[in-house]
């Protein structure tokens, strides 16, 4: 069975950077021009990515990283 594992970005000025750009979007990544619903942090897009059990890697605003362990 895998075990999925999210963690913050080790960088604290981008986390930091992104963090201010959702107070200032109300919750919308800030790397995304419309603000839909799919939008909202945690994007649609990475939720789909985090169902995968192959992937590993950052959310599209790099505040996210998303492992899978067996």
């Amino acid at each position: 069975m895998h075990r999925m594992k999210i963690t913050l970005n080790p960088d604290a000025q981008m986390v930091a950077a992104v963090r201010e750009g959702l107070a200032h979007t109300g919750g919308y990544c800030p790397c995304r021009r419309e603000r839909k619903p799919e939008n909202k942090c945690i994007c649609q897009e990475f939720r789909r990515q985090m169902e995968d059990p192959d992937f590993e890697g950052y959310c599209h605003c790099m505040l996210y990283y998303c492992t899978h362990r067996e």
